[in-house]
C-alpha cells in the first residue's frame, strides 16, 4: 500500500482544509496517510472513524510563509522536515505539502537528494489548453538560472511524467523561446535546442501563446521565465473572468437563458484554470515523490495532490527518470 506523508500544518489556513482533503482522498483511494503535525490540532478535524486509516507523527513546529527557506534545515522538529525525512528513510513513498514551497524544495533536494545524474530538480506545473488537456511546463521556480544541460534534463523528466501520469504515448516536447524558428532564442536555449533535436519527440521552439493551444505536451524553460509565465497566466485568467462578469452585469441585455449559458461558461473557464483540479506541482529530479501544493489549497486541491502522489509512486517515475538519464 502506498504511504503518503502529509505536512498537515504548513498551509495558509492551518490543518483544517488539509485534513478535510485527506479524508476525501481516503474515501476514494486505498492508501496509508501519515499525518505530520500537531496531533491535537489534527484530531479536531479528523473524524474518529478514520483514525485506523492514518498514522500520526507529532510536530508542534512548522515553517511559516514569511520565514526563510534556509531556516528549515535547522528546524528538525518542524512538520515539513519530519515529512521529508520519512521519504528519505523510505518510511513513506511520497510527501505532499501546502506549506513553504522554498523550504520544501530545499529540504527535498538536500535531505532526500537528487536522482543520480540529475544536476538540478525542476518544478512542473499544468497549463490548460483549448484541447481540454494540460500541458506540463517546467521549470516554474526551482532554478532562477539554468544552463542548456539543465533544460535538456527538464525535457526528459517532463517527457516521462507526461507519458506515465498524463498518458500521452509520445509526448511532444517544446522549448520555450521568442520565436518558432530554429535560429531564435538566447545562447542557452540554442544550445538546449541542439541537445534536444535528436529526440524523436522534440517538436522544436514554441512561443508563449502556443502553450495554451496545446501544440505540445511538455514546455521547457528556466525557472525565472517559468515562474513569470505561471504568475502572468494566473493574473490574465482572473482578469478575463472579472472583465466578462462586469460587462455582463453592465449590459443588461442578457436574457435569462443567456445568463444561464454565461454561468456555464464561467464554470468551465474557472475549472480549467483552477489549481485545485490538479492539486500540486511535482518536484521532478529528487530521489522520491514530492508534491508541492498551493498555500491556499482547499480540500479538493489536497485530495488531488494526494492522488497525484499515488499515481507518481505507482508509475515508478523516479526509477524511470534515472534510467532515461543513464540512456
Amino acid at each position: 500500500m502506498v504511504k503518503i506523508a502529509i505536512d498537515a500544518m504548513g498551509g495558509d489556513f492551518g490543518p483544517k482544509p488539509i485534513i478535510e482533503g485527506v479524508v476525501e482522498a481516503l474515501k476514494i483511494k486505498n492508501f496509508e496517510a501519515i499525518l505530520v503535525g500537531d496531533e491535537t490540532e489534527i484530531k479536531k478535524y479528523l473524524p474518529e472513524k478514520f483514525y485506523n486509516k492514518v498514522s500520526f507523527i507529532n510536530s508542534t513546529d512548522y515553517i511559516k510563509m514569511d520565514e526563510h527557506a534556509t531556516d528549515a534545515l535547522k528546524r528538525k522538529e518542524s512538520s515539513i522536515y519530519k515529512a521529508i525525512e520519512l521519504v528519505k528513510k523510505k518510511e513513506a513513498d511520497a510527501v505532499v505539502s501546502a506549506g513553504h514551497s522554498g523550504a520544501t524544495m530545499s529540504l527535498a533536494t538536500l535531505r532526500i537528494g537528487r536522482i543520480k545524474g540529475i544536476k538540478r530538480p525542476a518544478i512542473a506545473t499544468f497549463m490548460p489548453t483549448i484541447k481540454k488537456e494540460y500541458t506540463i511546463v517546467l521549470d516554474v521556480g526551482a532554478n532562477v538560472d539554468s544552463d542548456s544541460e539543465n533544460l535538456y534534463q527538464f525535457a526528459l523528466m517532463g517527457e516521462i511524467y507526461s507519458k506515465e501520469v498524463l498518458n500521452h504515448q509520445n509526448p511532444k516536447i517544446g522549448l520555450l523561446s521568442n520565436g518558432e524558428e530554429d535560429v531564435k532564442g538566447n545562447s542557452i536555449t540554442k544550445e538546449a535546442f541542439s541537445k534536444l533535436k535528436n529526440n524523436p519527440n522534440f517538436y522544436g521552439n514554441v512561443e508563449g501563446n502556443d502553450i495554451f493551444k496545446g501544440k505540445v505536451d511538455v514546455v521547457v524553460c528556466d525557472g525565472f521565465v517559468g515562474n513569470i509565465l505561471l504568475k502572468t497566466s494566473e493574473g490574465v485568467a482572473e482578469t478575463i473572468i472579472s472583465l466578462i462578469k462586469e460587462e455582463v452585469r453592465k449590459s443588461g441585455l442578457i436574457s435569462k437563458v443567456g445568463a444561464l449559458l454565461m454561468k456555464k461558461v464561467f464554470k468551465v473557464l474557472k475549472k480549467s484554470i483552477d489549481y485545485a483540479e490538479y492539486g500540486g506541482a511535482p518536484l521532478l529530479g529528487v530521489n522520491g515523490c514530492v508534491i508541492i501544493s498551493h498555500g491556499k489549497s482547499n480540500a479538493k486541491a489536497i485530495k488531488n495532490a494526494i492522488f497525484q502522489a499515488i499515481n507518481y509512486t505507482e508509475s515508478d517515475i523516479t526509477s524511470k527518470i534515472e534510467t532515461k538519464i543513464k540512456g
